[in-house]
């Protein structure tokens, strides 16, 4: 059995760095932090308020699914923070190989997320990109592999729940 890749998925300010980290430690996995892997002109556009275009993404969302597959091809598990706020975004990161990679949406009131981006310091994301990440954001489909959480939840809870749904699967 090969080693679980996971992407925790979601908007900015849902938690998914918190929560991939918690996740990798669990898993015993790597964890790969997405917005690491952003080009310089992303973040600069990002910070200026200018929602990234599907061409801005592209190269970010294949560098990512390198890492994914360089974690598989090492025989390792890895759990990658990454946005994938729309289907195309996930198929790219899945590759090839649909099954190998599943998601954990982190979703809740647009409110709770907005306040968790303002408090945080030294994000390069603002809170006025929030709505177009939340009108771009495509939830997973019944033929994705992954599941939906609410990330009122606390952050233990959230894990506990991920690793059930993998023991299942």
């Amino acid at each position: 059995m090969n080693p679980p890749l996971w992407v925790v998925m979601g908007v900015s300010g849902c938690g998914k760095s918190d929560i991939g980290r918690r996740l990798a430690q669990a898993l015993q996995a790597r964890f790969i932090e997405g917005d690491a892997f952003h080009p310089p002109e992303n973040v600069t556009k990002m910070a200026a308020g200018v929602p990234l275009t599907d061409e801005d993404r592209r190269g970010w969302l294949l560098a990512l699914r390198a890492e994914l597959q360089r974690a598989a091809g090492a025989g390792e598990g890895a759990v990658l923070s990454c946005s994938a706020l729309k289907r195309i975004y996930r198929d790219v990161l899945r590759g090839s190989d649909a099954g190998a990679v599943c998601f954990v949406h982190l979703t809740g009131p647009r409110e709770l997320i907005a306040q968790r981006m303002a408090a945080r310091s030294g994000h390069f994301m603002p809170v006025s990109l929030l709505d177009s990440q939340l009108r771009t954001l495509e939830p997973l489909q019944p033929d994705e592999c992954g599941l939906t959480l609410d990330l009122r939840e606390s952050p233990a809870r959230l894990v506990e729940q991920v690793l059930a749904a993998a023991r299942t699967s």
